[in-house]
């Protein structure tokens, strides 16, 4: 599992795009990425012009927080990216999309995908009946993700989740209020998720 030391919102200013690590506190106003948008360090000058290479590693830097991945295992999702059918840019972020941490938090299950890893990994989240704790896990259309049968009982889990879904989640996935689950009732395409970073440029990077 992928593990992130730093603040999250210097990651954000770092990379000059507001990629929503914190969940509930990026749509406040005391988001850092807002309130200073600018590199994080003594220097605050704008961005100067950059290379080539430069922008195309920036979006793949990108990608890889944003998901909360390290670079064995992104570069493992872009070689099978690379082996399906179709544009390896789609391929890539449909593989990403996929994952259990991430449905979790496009689902409303979950705050951020950080909070999604460690429902997790300390066992409250299973999959079509069984409990699963790896975040990786790929899931698959019509699958039904919910809340353990234990945790299901949590007054603060049931009010958080119910607040979520209210505000709008993905159209891709349907949540049921009452069983406290969701169903993955689709793939996503690009231009439904609409990522914060360019698939494309991440292509060229690796092909280089």
């Amino acid at each position: 599992m992928a593990v992130y030391n730093d603040a999250m919102c210097k990651k954000c200013r770092a990379l000059g795009s507001k990629l929503f690590l914190k969940g509930e506190r990026c749509f406040t106003d005391k988001c850092a990425f807002e309130k200073k948008p600018y590199p994080p360090g003594k220097d605050r000058t704008s961005r100067g012009r950059k290379s080539s290479y430069y922008e195309h590693l920036v979006e793949k830097q990108k990608a890889k927080i944003l998901y909360g991945i390290l670079e064995r295992q992104f570069r493992r999702y872009f070689f099978k990216a690379k082996t399906q059918k179709g544009e390896t840019g789609e391929n890539l972020i449909k593989l990403l999309e996929r994952r259990l941490d991430n449905v979790l938090f496009r689902s409303g299950m979950a705050s951020s995908r950080k909070e999604a890893r460690r429902l997790i990994s300390h066992g409250h989240i299973v999959v079509n009946g069984r409990k699963v704790n790896i975040p990786s896990y790929t899931l698959k259309k019509g699958d039904v993700v919910s809340f353990s049968k234990k945790t299901k009982e949590r007054e603060d889990i049931k009010q958080t989740f119910s607040e979520r879904v209210k505000r709008g989640i993905s159209p891709w996935i349907v949540a049921d209020l009452d069983k406290l689950n969701i169903t993955f009732s689709d793939i996503p395409s690009k231009d439904d998720v609409q990522p914060p970073f360019n698939a494309n440029a991440i292509v060229e990077l690796y092909s280089k």
